[in-house]
């Protein structure tokens, strides 16, 4: 571990916990084959205004500093001088130097607690994000599927089939072959014919899972779709989680279910404020991680049990009650 990883944040999100449907299940190990992804000192820097933006990335416990604004030339400063932003300008630096390297057939996990990066990561690999520096090189098409997948709303659950098979280069008539599978696999029935905004949460993270799957992609990402759904459907996502590696494709999942990670994966990256802290075998990056909340459970739950406070003058004064 290193230093970045002994200060106390302020927001946590994991769960320890082993889940009933993950005991006992370990990821298959298969023949890798050549890289299909390379990751080379990646920097992904974000610029925000105003103070309330700053406290909120700082809070979610990203690295932020201050920042000038950008320079311009003095006519335009003189006609938009009316127009020009007082407000503190800061730059979250939400991804710091990263390098990896992935083959196909693996099954990566991302773990890691609230603006360590993780998801920023993925969206920086499939082209969402442009890198402040650094490379990414890709071997196929990556697809990316979120809680926060946009499909349509306002469209029904078969038209988005549609767009989104389209979107994955999938022709008219494999779509139309695959479609049945689709709505069988996300488990919606007649909800196809309504719109999506009808949906719940789970219907709809069931619904981008089984489009995005439906062409077995090269690289195929899952962030904390899972979460959403039930224990049938996390069977059948795990199924085609194996489904996508036996064909030589590669699945990096982001959960903050540890014992997700450690069904469902043959491999952990673990990341903290931007930073990659560790990439290893899933039983010795997750040991270290569990290690790491643990201490910060105690070290946030010791501040709260205390029974002495400090006082306006820097002495400690006894807490009555």
């Amino acid at each position: 571990m290193t230093d970045d990883v002994t200060e106390a944040d302020a927001h946590l999100d994991f769960d320890l916990e082993v889940e009933e449907d993950d005991v006992g299940e370990h990821a298959e190990a298969i023949p890798l084959g050549d890289p299909c992804l390379v990751v080379d000192d990646l920097h992904i820097v974000f610029r925000v205004f105003g103070g309330k933006s700053r406290e909120q990335a700082e809070k979610s416990g990203a690295h932020v500093e201050k920042a000038a604004p950008p320079k311009k030339p003095f006519v335009k400063r003189l006609l938009g001088a009316g127009r020009q932003h007082v407000g503190a300008v800061s730059e979250v630096h939400a991804v710091r130097g990263v390098s990896f390297t992935a083959r196909h057939g693996e099954s990566i996990g991302i773990v890691g607690i609230n603006g360590s990066g993780k998801s920023t990561l993925l969206r920086a690999v499939t082209g969402l994000i442009p890198p402040h520096s650094g490379s990414v090189f890709v071997d196929g098409e990556p697809a990316l599927l979120g809680v926060n997948a946009a499909l349509m709303p306002q469209m029904t659950g078969a038209k988005n089939i549609e767009i989104g098979g389209l979107a994955l280069g999938m022709t008219p008539k494999q779509i139309d072959e695959k479609f049945d599978e689709v709505v069988e696999f996300a488990d919606i029935g007649s909800f196809v014919d309504l719109p999506m905004k009808t949906y719940s949460s789970g219907m709809a993270a069931r619904l981008r899972f089984a489009i995005s799957s439906a062409a077995i992609p090269d690289i195929l990402m899952v962030d904390e779709a899972l979460a959403t759904g039930d224990a049938a459907f996390k069977a059948r996502s795990k199924a085609r989680i194996e489904e996508v590696r036996q064909q030589a494709g590669t699945v990096f999942l982001v959960s903050h279910s540890i014992s997700t990670i450690e069904a469902m994966c043959t491999r952990v990256l673990w990341m903290h404020q931007g930073k990659l802290v560790m990439d290893g075998p899933v039983e010795e990056v997750t040991a270290a991680y569990r290690q790491f909340v643990r201490a910060h459970r105690q070290a946030r739950s010791g501040g709260r049990a205390g029974g002495t406070r400090r006082g306006r003058n820097g002495g400690k004064n006894k807490r009555k009650g």
